[in-house]
């Protein structure tokens, strides 16, 4: 295994076309000025029957966590916004929905194998409940796997994580 850096734009300056079993996007498509063009890259990267992970922030979670918040205005801005930002403090250029994210990936030519949902609870769990005592770590754990599959738990997520192969 070899882990090389590099930028989307300049990728297949690094890797070879075809030349990757496996690419890691995760926290990339965030922050890319076009979604697609990188997309296109990673996709090009990968030799047939290689795998992508791409890992992204959810919008619905970027929604629920400004109303538990108590940043209601914020929240229907996320909601609403084309990029799920949610106002000009935003840390993140950009989120997605599942949909999105599903339909970027399979727009590269990949084909989607699986989604998850990540940190369906960690973040919104008071760190005090879980990080003094190991076995409600491990319950929380428990909880976050026994969830990542299902769809309205995944939908709330604070990431989502698309498996993908090139065919």
């Amino acid at each position: 295994m070899r882990a090389l850096p590099g930028d989307t734009g300049d990728l297949l300056d690094v890797v070879p076309a075809a030349g990757a079993d496996l690419v890691l996007c995760h926290g990339v498509l965030e922050h890319v000025d076009a979604v697609e063009p990188a997309t296109h890259a990673l996709a090009h990267a990968l030799r047939s029957g290689g795998t992508i992970s791409v890992l992204a922030a959810n919008r619905n979670a970027a929604v629920l966590a400004r109303a538990v918040a108590g940043h209601f205005a914020q929240a229907r801005h996320a909601l609403d916004d084309p990029a799920g930002r949610w106002g000009p403090g935003d840390p993140l250029p950009r989120r997605f929905t599942e949909e999105e994210l599903v339909a970027v990936v399979a727009d590269a030519g990949l084909s989607v194998r699986t989604v998850h949902g990540v940190r369906g609870f960690t973040d919104l769990v008071p760190g005090a409940l879980a990080d003094g005592d190991p076995a409600a770590a491990e319950a929380l754990l428990d909880l976050e796997m026994a969830t990542a599959d299902l769809a309205g738990f995944r939908a709330l997520a604070t990431q989502l994580h698309v498996l993908a192969d090139k065919p």
